[in-house]
């Protein structure tokens, strides 16, 4: 699998392989899993999606830090990666982060959608 660099990149193979909405599907899961009050309608955009989880990831890190930790544990984000973010600015960790749990959660979908068939 090719390493996606942006949010654009990663709609546009979500949307080529029509996982879109099992992407959305997927990340519900995880944070239900973590314990994070945020649900994903299955019909929500691509930018809402971005915008939501990126404020709930920039709440994390400021006010619950260990469910922040316990999210990206569940969802299974390298740990590698995380140590390789600038923690200087939340603001822009929590995005570089929100592209991670993206990233992860459509490396799940993608190989599963291609190993089931």
């Amino acid at each position: 699998m090719e390493d996606l660099k942006t949010f654009d990149d990663l709609m546009d193979k979500a949307n080529k392989w029509e996982l879109y909405g099992k992407l959305v599907g997927q990340l519900n899961k995880d944070l239900a899993l973590a314990n994070v009050d945020l649900e994903f309608d299955s019909e929500v955009l691509p930018t809402s999606l971005r915008l939501l989880l990126h404020e709930e990831v920039y709440r994390l890190i400021q006010h619950k830090f260990m469910e922040y930790l316990n999210l990206l544990y569940i969802v299974d984000v390298s740990e590698e990666e995380i140590k390789q973010l600038d923690g200087n600015d939340a603001l822009q960790l929590s995005e570089n982060v929100t592209l991670l749990i993206l990233k992860r959660e459509w490396q799940k979908v993608y190989y599963r959608n291609k190993f089931s068939s």
